[in-house]
């Protein structure tokens, strides 16, 4: 009874809430940062308490994180899950910040309707577009895009550059609407 109360409440107030770790992983190389990324989430979830985890590494805060602040210049650009800010970006910059976005701008057309600065006329989801009128810009992740097909929307351009990395071949294609990067796995 008391006893027993007494000794949760000093276990407690002696645990701590939160663990501040900055850059913890920065020094090591590929491969044992990658081992220790999964090492640290295995921690958080055996002691259960909440880890706030400043990086620079994107990859490594998309890993790891369950909810991400990108910050820029000081303030909270926007905060959300990784799959939030990866796959709806609130501006410009954290759809840049967090991997390789092509943005083209453009003007809003129409309820889903954006024309880019080129001319070509491009359907995005209604809710995409929040409500925006004017200038906006369409940004198109580059594993989104695929090369060849008949798809709704559709850029012409020019094959300046091809590279393998491994899991995929980028291609950077020069169009009306600036070069754009490309990912076919």
């Amino acid at each position: 009874g008391q006893q027993q109360r007494v000794a949760l409440a000093r276990a407690l107030v002696n645990k701590p809430r939160l663990l501040l770790l900055d850059e913890p992983l920065g020094a090591l190389d590929l491969k044992l940062r990658k081992q220790m990324q999964l090492e640290l989430k295995a921690i958080q979830n055996d002691v259960a308490i909440t880890f706030i985890h400043v990086t620079h590494d994107q990859e490594e805060a998309m890993t790891m994180a369950d909810r991400i602040a990108i910050m820029n210049a000081g303030r909270i650009e926007q905060l959300g899950t990784p799959t939030d800010l990866y796959e709806r970006p609130q501006t410009a910059f954290v759809a840049s910040f967090l991997g390789i976005s092509n943005l083209l701008q453009g003007t809003v057309s129409g309820p889903g309707s954006v024309r880019l600065d080129d001319g070509t006329d491009v359907r995005v989801p209604e809710s995409a577009l929040n409500g925006r009128t004017g200038k906006v810009a369409v940004g198109v992740r580059p594993e989104k895009i695929r090369l060849g097909h008949a798809e709704e929307n559709k850029l012409t351009g020019r094959l300046l550059e091809t590279a393998y990395v491994g899991v995929a071949t980028q291609y950077v294609l020069e169009t009306r609407s600036g070069n754009i990067s490309v990912y076919v796995q």
